[in-house]
């Protein structure tokens, strides 16, 4: 395992950062752990793949980001009518439905008596 410069890695994610979103993150350290712009504690090493990774893709996603306005702009309107899904409502419901019915008791229970047939639920 390398170890990571600390000056280094800030100011190279601070740099990227910049580049990505336009103003300087707000970096907090405290322990070992670093929050930017009050957001989730992560490592060094995290930060310094959150820079790797903010410097590479921004071109290429400039890139895609035209042909995809273009090909938007060339459908026609009853196509893009056409690509609009109709029941997302009910597939809502129906997970409401299904999220409130289980019971994380009655789960143990069954896989309890699964592997064991026979037993008692512990009460």
């Amino acid at each position: 395992m390398s170890k990571l410069d600390k000056d280094g890695v800030l100011a190279k994610f601070t740099a990227a950062y910049e580049a990505a979103n336009g103003k300087a993150p707000t970096i907090e350290a405290k322990g070992g752990w670093y929050s930017v712009d009050g957001g989730k504690n992560i490592r060094l090493a995290q930060l310094e793949e959150m820079a790797d990774s903010m410097e590479t893709p921004a071109p290429k996603k400039a890139k895609a980001e035209k042909p995809a306005k273009e090909a938007k702009a060339e459908k026609p309107k009853a196509a893009a009518k056409a690509d609009k899904p109709k029941a997302p409502a009910k597939a809502k419901a129906k997970a409401k439905k299904s999220a409130s019915s289980f019971s994380v008791k009655d789960f143990y229970t069954k896989q309890i008596q699964d592997t064991n047939p026979g037993a008692k639920a512990p009460r």
